[in-house]
C-alpha cells in the first residue's frame, strides 16, 4: 500500500573544502566558474570549518517527520542527496503522494523556481503537492520573534545600551525584482512581521545580503551600507537577524558572523547576531502545519471527485 510523505527541499552544501569546485558547477549547470571565485569560495569554507546546512537539515527532516507521523526525505537541488536521489528513494519506499516545501521561505525565480523546476523535471510517478512560499506563516514569524526576543535582550543587556536591529535577507539580482518576483516584498513583509511581534526592539531597519559575485547590480540596501549608516546615527553597536534562512550555513557563518562583524568592529561597534532556527520546535510545527494543510486541502478534493464521480 502506497504511503504519503514530505520532501523537504534545501540549497546544499558540501561540508568539505576539496569539494567546492564540484559544488560550484553544479551551482552553474556545469559551466566553469572563475578561479578567483572558487578560491574565496573555498576560503570561506575554510574559515567556518564546513558547512553545517545538510546536517541541520536532516535534522530538520525527521523532526518534521516525527511530528505528522510520516515519512520525511531530504533533497538537495546543488548537492548531495539531490532532489533525484530523494525521489528514487521514496518511489522505492512506495511512496504514493507527497507534499514538497522549500526550507526558503519566500518565493523568488532565483531559489523556489529553481527547486520546483528541477523537481517537476524529475517526473516522479506519484502526485507531488508543491508549497511555493509561507513567508508569513504565523509559526515562522513566531520562531523568528522568539531567536529574536532572546537573543536581543540578552545583547541589549551585555552591550549596555540598546541595540538596533537590521533584519536581512538574501539579495537577488535587480532584474529579477523589475519582472515581477515576489521575493523583496515578501522578505520585508516577514521582516515586519517579526519586528511587530517584538515591539520592545523600536527600531529597525530591513538590508539585503550576499550580494553575487557575478556582474549586474544586485538589489540593496547592502547590510554593509546599513551598518556604516547607524554609526553614523551614533550607535555603537547593532543586532542582526537574517529572517531569509533558516539553518546556519555559508551565509550565516561567515558573511554575519566573520565579514559583518569584522566590517562593524573595524569601524567602533559590536555586532550581534540572533541564533539561526535550525531544528526550532517552532519551525517544526510550522512546516509540519504547512504539510497537515495540504493535505487536508487534497483529501477534500479528492472527496469532491469522487462525489462527482459517483453522479
Amino acid at each position: 500500500m502506497s504511503q504519503t510523505a514530505v520532501l523537504l527541499i534545501a540549497h546544499g552544501s558540501p561540508e568539505r573544502v576539496e569539494d567546492i569546485p564540484e559544488f560550484l558547477q553544479n551551482i552553474s549547470r556545469g559551466r566553469p566558474m572563475p578561479e578567483a571565485v572558487v578560491k574565496e569560495v573555498q576560503h570561506r569554507y575554510s574559515l567556518i570549518g564546513s558547512s553545517p546546512l545538510t546536517r541541520i537539515t536532516r535534522r530538520q527532516s525527521d523532526a518534521v517527520g516525527q511530528e505528522l507521523g510520516i515519512p520525511a526525505y531530504v533533497g538537495m537541488r546543488n548537492w548531495h542527496p539531490f532532489i533525484a536521489d530523494a525521489l528514487k528513494q521514496m518511489t522505492s519506499d512506495n511512496v504514493g503522494h507527497a507534499v514538497a516545501i522549500c526550507l526558503a521561505p519566500h518565493n523568488s525565480r532565483t531559489s523556489v523556481g529553481l527547486y520546483k523546476e528541477v523537481l517537476l523535471g524529475q517526473r516522479a510517478p506519484f502526485p507531488i503537492n508543491f508549497v511555493e512560499e509561507w513567508h508569513d506563516h504565523p509559526l515562522l514569524i513566531e520562531a523568528f520573534a522568539e531567536k529574536l526576543r532572546t537573543g536581543w535582550a540578552k545583547a541589549c543587556a551585555e552591550h549596555g545600551s540598546k541595540l538596533p536591529v537590521i533584519f536581512t535577507a538574501h539579495s537577488v539580482p535587480k532584474r529579477t525584482i523589475t519582472e515581477g518576483d515576489p521575493y523583496e516584498r515578501q522578505t520585508r513583509e516577514t521582516a515586519a512581521l517579526v519586528a511587530k511581534s517584538v515591539p520592545e526592539i523600536g527600531d529597525c531597519c530591513f538590508a539585503l545580503q550576499s550580494q553575487g559575485m557575478s556582474g549586474g547590480e544586485w538589489l540593496g540596501p547592502t547590510v554593509e551600507d546599513t551598518i556604516a549608516r547607524l554609526k553614523g546615527g551614533g550607535h555603537r553597536g547593532v543586532f542582526v537577524q537574517p529572517i531569509g534562512f533558516v539553518c546556519d550555513h555559508v551565509e550565516i557563518l561567515y558573511d554575519v558572523d566573520i565579514m559583518f562583524r569584522d566590517f562593524a568592529a573595524e569601524r567602533g561597534m559590536k555586532l550581534y547576531r540572533a541564533e539561526s532556527l535550525n531544528d526550532s520546535p517552532t519551525l517544526v510545527r510550522a512546516v509540519a502545519d504547512i504539510v497537515r494543510a495540504r493535505l487536508a486541502a487534497t483529501a477534500v478534493n479528492d472527496s469532491g471527485l469522487a462525489a462527482e464521480k459517483l453522479h
